[in-house]
């Protein structure tokens, strides 16, 4: 009915943040706006439909994953669980020889791992879909599809249950689930645990997957309003409208507000998790989700000459450099011995400023003016310190002044709250928050308090939120159209039909 549907509408977006994005942002290595990198989400994957759909809508540039510089190495990832590499795989040796090393070592569990991967995200992209699509529960559509029998047990009671070897899931699919979401097999949900293993088509943008969700808010028509937080949301009792009061402020950290902002709105859609949100409501919730605990996960960015170190891993310091990996991921150690990372990426390597040369005598040499260098990522449970950072890094011993800090020329740090834990359940937030009008005979009003958060709890990914936000504005839509058509048919009715 709505040719263009928000051309009819008044959309407001209030962004707390200097930014679009939340989660998915970039910094500037060197301070240098022309070489962003990710801070957040990194990734996305081939079946991530709406992400994919959107990046050609908008014309974003993609960049290749894969080592493309002529001065970069080729990509060696490394599983290590604290006292050895238990697996290790170049890019640069023949597809199928990989294959063949899997298959020798682990049997037919990578293939078993790959049907039911194929068959459980399967299940889940019915979701996008009539009959199922636009849904009204998570809990109730998951059922429908299956989903729960996966979301209802650990990761490793899923693989156990069809016939994935203990082996294959410590060695590969527990470093995949520490690298996506930092926790181990016996936490983490067998859904969740499935999406880890679907990487066929790993992309992100060039300059930033932010731009994904830039281009959204300007393709909607939205009225934008960043560095503007929401306080307080009061419901009218008698029109069923909500006002919304915000404060505004010049940077994201800055204590000075403008408190003065009131709007009132029909319906309200909470795009982040209500716990975090310092939304205070009235009357109070009827129902609100609970709160739940998220990963505190640092984030550390550095640049240095010098590539990782192979003794960091136990490796022979005359291992080349095919043997030492560029991104090593982790697995618990057979000796519990904690190992203080996630993963460690090689992810490209940059150009730094010009620096001019100078020092003792004859360190000149030293001055890297405009040689590349590598930018490293670390995934943590805590902020990494200096002394470990210099301990990954390959210094010649000649130049023991470079154990201080020349060896890294650029750092930055950022602790997120970045998913929640995910261990098994079989009930999930509802889309509804509070509803507008009272609803008869299974309608649904287009009014109310929307939630998009809940899907976190069920798979935590920068496309599912974007699918429980589409999927919230095609039932919101839904609604308007029907609330449109009972309109015209009431003035028919009372107007040219009791005339005629």
């Amino acid at each position: 009915m709505f040719k263009n549907p928000c051309q009819r509408l008044n959309i407001t977006v209030y962004e707390r943040n200097s930014y679009i994005g939340g989660r998915s942002t970039t910094v500037n290595v060197y301070d240098d706006p022309n070489q962003p990198v990710e801070l957040g989400a990194s990734i996305f994957v081939k079946v991530n439909q709406n992400l994919v759909n959107a990046v050609e809508a908008f014309g974003l540039p993609i960049r290749n994953m894969q080592a493309t510089s002529k001065y970069e190495r080729p990509e060696v990832l490394g599983v290590w669980d604290g006292e050895e590499f238990v697996f290790t795989q170049s890019d640069s040796t023949n597809k199928y020889w990989n294959i063949a090393k899997l298959l020798w070592k682990y049997g037919y569990s990578p293939i078993r791992t790959q049907n039911l991967m194929k068959k459980t995200v399967g299940s889940f992209l019915k979701m996008y879909q009539p009959p199922y699509f636009p849904f009204n529960s998570i809990s109730e559509t998951a059922s429908d599809l299956d989903l729960l029998s996966a979301t209802a047990v650990t990761g490793q009671e899923f693989l156990q249950a069809n016939s994935i070897s203990e082996h294959f899931a410590h060695d590969i699919i527990q470093a995949s689930t520490r690298v996506n979401y930092a926790q181990n097999l016996n936490q983490i949900h067998g859904l969740e645990t499935m999406v880890c293993m679907a990487i066929e088509g790993a992309m992100s943008i060039r300059g930033g997957n932010w731009q994904i969700f830039d281009g959204m808010i300007k393709s909607s028509g939205a009225n934008l309003l960043l560095n503007t937080s929401v306080t307080s949301i009061t419901k009218n009792l008698t029109s069923n409208t909500y006002a919304i009061k915000s404060s505004t402020h010049s940077a994201p950290d800055s204590h000075s507000t403008n408190d003065d902002n009131e709007s009132t709105y029909n319906t309200i859609i909470l795009a982040s998790p209500l716990q975090f949100s310092n939304i205070s409501f009235d009357p109070a919730l009827p129902d609100p989700p609970p709160s739940i605990p998220y990963v505190s996960l640092h984030v550390t960015l550095f640049t240095s000459p010098y590539s990782l170190s192979p003794t960091f891993c136990n490796l022979p310091p005359s291992s080349s450099e095919e043997e030492i990996p560029t991104t090593i991921l982790t697995s618990t150690s057979p000796k519990n011995k904690t190992i203080p990372f996630y993963s460690i990426s090689t992810l490209r390597t940059v150009t730094p400023p010009i620096r001019l040369a100078g020092g003792d005598e004859g360190d000149d040499m030293l001055c890297r003016t405009r040689e590349n260098e590598f930018l490293y990522k670390i995934f943590s449970p805590e902020s990494m310190n200096t002394s470990f950072i210099h301990s990954l890094l390959d210094i010649p011993h000649k130049y023991p002044r470079l154990q201080g800090e020349e060896a890294v020329t650029w750092q930055y740090h950022k602790r997120w709250d970045s998913y929640p834990y995910l261990p098994p359940r079989s009930a999930f937030a509802n889309l509804r928050l509070d509803q507008g009008e009272e609803e008869e005979g299974g309608k649904i009003s287009a009014g109310g308090l929307w939630y998009t958060s809940g899907i976190e709890q069920f798979i935590s990914t920068m496309e599912t939120s974007s699918l429980m936000g589409s999927n919230i504005a095609r039932l919101v839509l839904d609604a308007l159209e029907t609330e449109e058509i009972e309109r015209e048919w009431e003035w028919w009715v009372s107007g040219v039909g009791s005339r005629s």
